[in-house]
């Protein structure tokens, strides 16, 4: 396994200044002075509340409202001092939220990225591999904000994720489809649960296919059953504590042409040849807005 250890900031946010409110205006000569009111402040420095408020997030925070990153981590229970594995970042969404989090805290993030050993053809490594530096040069430039951020791997053939039962919590979001397309989804679970502490959390996150639908084995439309999200994570030894709807969206039927990626924020129009079905009407999906998106939480037991 090859682990790195930058100190983290993010490039992506380019270190949007915080706007101020106007000045409060002078009082006129003849009125009385108004009594003075206790001034305005954000959420305490340090707290999920401030991470998630952070200006460095720049345009991140639009998707807020459909994926309620604070109360989502608050729900898997990640506290400030955690060591914390997040599986594929992708551009590093939640990492801007988590990196300052734990720094603040005195936690730790493993930013478990795409493998470069998992591709034979050397263009593609060459390609992943510096995807994969890029974002972590990004939490490289600001150490004060995002402290340290470690470097991880995930593939069907990497090694452990960290040191074994050292983590406090996994988590993934919108992952799954990709691994189980992959064929490594227990593969996953099982690296998970190695890495993690007895006690200790996998958070899941991920579109959600209607019970009454049929699971394709590899999840081409990108959503899953969540009974069979359970049922993998319990065969590699994981406890369903906890569910929530924080993430639910019911105006989301999961039967479209594009599968989940004609939803926003992907909001695909053509299929692989470029051709739009006829009538398709993009409007449509951008009001149903993101997925529908199950929201579990899975403990190792002690």
């Amino acid at each position: 396994m090859r682990i790195l250890t930058l100190s983290g900031s993010a490039i992506f946010a380019l270190a949007l200044a915080a706007c101020g409110g106007p000045s409060e205006p002078a009082p006129e000569d003849t009125a009385p002075a108004p009594a003075e009111t206790p001034a305005e402040t954000g959420p305490e420095a340090g707290s999920l509340d401030w991470a998630a408020a952070g200006s460095w997030r720049g345009e991140d925070a639009a998707r807020d409202s459909a994926r309620h990153p604070a109360e989502t981590l608050a729900f898997f229970g990640v506290e400030p001092d955690d060591t914390v594995i997040e599986l594929w970042p992708g551009g590093g969404w939640y990492s801007r939220i988590l990196a300052p989090y734990l720094a603040a805290g005195g936690g730790e993030l493993i930013a478990a990225g795409f493998d470069p050993d998992a591709y034979e053809d050397e263009e593609r490594r060459a390609r992943v591999e510096g995807n994969m530096q890029a974002f972590m040069d990004g939490f490289a430039s600001d150490p004060d904000l995002f402290g340290t951020v470690t470097r991880s791997e995930l593939s069907n053939v990497s090694g452990p994720l960290a040191e074994p039962e050292s983590a406090d919590v996994v988590l993934t979001f919108r992952n799954i489809h990709n691994w189980m397309s992959g064929g490594y989804l227990d593969k996953v679970f099982a690296d998970a649960y190695a890495a993690l502490k007895p006690g200790g959390v996998l958070g899941v996150v991920e579109h959600r296919l209607p019970s009454v639908d049929e699971q394709d084995p590899v999840a081409s439309s990108g959503y899953v059953h969540e009974d069979f999200v359970i049922a993998t994570a319990e065969r590699a030894g994981f406890v369903l504590e906890d569910s929530t709807e924080i993430n639910a969206n019911p105006a989301d039927t999961a039967d479209h042409p594009f599968g989940v990626w004609t939803l926003p924020p992907v909001s695909r129009t053509t299929d692989r040849d470029g051709e739009t079905p006829e009538g398709f009407e993009p409007t449509t999906y951008l009001e149903i807005g993101e997925s529908d998106r199950m929201t579990l939480k899975f403990r190792k037991p002690e």
